[in-house]
C-alpha cells in the first residue's frame, strides 16, 4: 500500500484512489473517533468514516483561510450555490439559495425541520433498520418515533408506510441513500412515498447526506424532484462524501410548498455551521467531481472484494451489495452468535463493527461494517471475522 500525502499545496500532484493513499500507521495518528474509540489491536470499521486524505482543494482552501485568519462567523449563500452547481450537474437538480438555510449538520438541520411542521409530543416515522441517531435526536427533541420497517429485500415498504401514515404522525424522515443497507431509492419508490404523504397529510424530510456516493449500477433521485414532493425538505451535506464530518456544515432545503415553513426557521439555527466547515464544504462541492469519481471507483472496487471476502472468509453471512455509499450490512444470524454479533466480533476478532440492534426493528443479528478503508485493512478485517466465527 502506497504512503503518500495529499496534493502538494500547487496542485501538482493529481490525486490518485485515495483508498490506497494511507497506511495503518498514518490512519492511527488521527485523533477521531473512529481510530481512537479502541484499542491499537483493533481494526476499526465501525462508524461512516473514509479512510482517505482530504481531497487537494479543499486542503488548500483550509490551509489558505488559516493563513489569513479566515476564521470567523460563517455568511452568504456561497454554500447555496456551491450545492446548486454540484447538484444541477450531477442529478439535473436545480437548488434555488431562496429556498435554503445552513445549519450545524445534518441531525441539527433534521430537528430544526421537525420543529417546523411538528409539535412536542408528535409522532415522526422511520423506515428501519435506519441510521440510529434519528430515535435519539428525535426523542430527545420532545417526539414520539414510530416505524415503517423496509421490506424483505431492505426496500421502502409501502403497505408499512401506509399503515403507518394512517396512523396521523407530523413528518417521516426518509434516509436516501438509506443507512445501513446501501438501498438507492428509486424514482418509483419515492413516487409512491410522496403519494402517500400527500394523502395523509405527513410532511417528509429527507436525510440525503450520502446521495454523493451513489455507486456504478444505481441512479440517485433527489426526493425534491419526485412529484408531489413540493412539501418536503431536503438535508445535504459533503461530509460523508469528502470526509469533512468534523467540519460541520449542512444545507436544509425546502420544496416550493415549504418555502414559507423554512422562512420560519429561527435566525440562530444559522450561527451553527462552522465557517472554516462551509469553506470546506464549498470546496469540495466546486472543485472536487475528478477526486469523487476515482473516490466511487475506488468503493465499487472494494465492494466487489467485500462480496469475494465474505464468500470466503464468512459463507453463512448474507449481504445485499449496497447501492450507494460505503456501508455493509451484514445478517449473521447463521452464524448463531446471539442477538449481538458485533461483540463477539470486538471480543474474538478485534474488529470493531456497528451492532444492528441500535438500528431498530430488523436489527437484531445484524452488523454494519464500513468498507472504505484500504483495501489490505479491508481484507485483513474480514479474515479476523471469520476467525471469530469459527470459520
Amino acid at each position: 500500500m502506497t504512503s503518500s500525502l495529499p496534493d502538494s499545496p500547487d496542485g501538482s500532484v493529481p490525486d490518485p484512489n485515495p483508498l490506497f493513499r494511507l497506511t495503518e500507521e498514518q490512519l492511527r495518528r488521527r485523533t477521531g473517533a473512529k481510530w481512537q474509540r479502541h484499542p491499537p489491536d483493533v481494526l476499526p470499521l465501525w462508524i461512516a468514516e473514509m479512510d482517505v486524505p482530504l481531497p487537494g482543494p479543499v486542503a488548500r482552501a483550509l490551509t489558505e483561510a488559516v493563513a489569513l485568519g479566515d476564521t470567523g462567523y460563517a455568511t452568504g449563500i456561497g454554500y447555496a450555490e456551491a450545492v446548486d452547481a454540484f447538484a444541477v450537474k450531477r442529478w439535473n437538480w436545480p437548488v434555488p439559495a431562496e429556498r435554503t438555510a445552513m445549519v450545524a449538520d445534518i441531525m441539527t438541520g433534521l430537528v430544526e425541520l421537525v420543529r417546523l411542521v411538528a409539535g412536542p409530543g408528535d409522532t415522526v416515522v422511520v423506515s428501519p433498520p435506519v441510521y440510529p441517531p434519528f430515535y435519539g435526536f428525535l426523542r430527545n427533541a420532545g417526539l414520539r418515533v414510530a416505524e415503517a420497517p423496509l421490506d424483505p429485500a431492505g426496500r421502502l415498504d409501502a403497505a408499512a408506510l401506509a399503515a403507518a401514515f394512517r396512523r396521523g404522525p407530523a413528518a417521516y424522515v426518509l434516509c436516501s441513500p438509506h443507512n445501513p443497507t446501501g438501498t438507492v431509492h428509486t424514482a418509483g419508490e419515492l413516487a409512491e412515498l410522496a403519494r402517500l404523504a400527500g394523502r395523509y397529510g405527513v410532511r417528509v424530510i429527507a436525510d440525503e447526506v450520502h446521495a454523493p456516493l451513489v455507486l456504478p449500477g444505481a441512479r440517485f433521485v433527489p426526493y425534491l424532484t419526485v412529484p408531489g414532493a413540493e412539501t418536503a425538505f431536503s438535508l445535504v451535506s459533503a461530509s460523508k462524501a469528502w470526509q469533512l464530518a468534523g467540519a460541520k456544515a449542512a444545507l436544509a432545503v425546502a420544496g416550493p410548498g415549504a418555502a414559507g415553513d423554512l422562512a420560519r426557521l429561527p435566525e440562530e439555527v444559522s450561527h451553527g455551521p462552522s465557517h472554516l466547515g462551509v469553506i470546506a464544504h464549498i470546496a469540495a462541492f466546486r472543485h472536487c467531481d475528478d477526486w469523487l469519481d476515482t473516490l466511487l471507483a475506488g468503493l465499487d472496487g472494494n465492494r466487489g472484494l467485500l462480496a469475494g471476502l465474505l464468500a470466503e472468509h464468512l459463507p453463512r453471512v448474507r449481504c445485499r451489495p449496497p447501492e450507494g455509499g460505503y456501508l455493509a450490512w451484514l445478517d449473521c444470524r447463521e452464524l448463531e452468535l446471539g442477538e449481538d454479533p458485533a461483540g463477539v466480533f470486538l471480543d474474538r476478532g478485534r474488529v470493531a463493527v456497528t451492532a444492528g440492534r441500535y438500528f431498530g426493528t430488523g436489527g437484531a443479528g445484524h452488523v454494519r461494517l464500513a468498507f472504505a478503508t484500504p483495501p489490505p485493512l479491508l481484507a485483513e478485517a474480514v479474515r479476523r471475522l471469520g476467525r471469530a466465527a469459527g470459520g
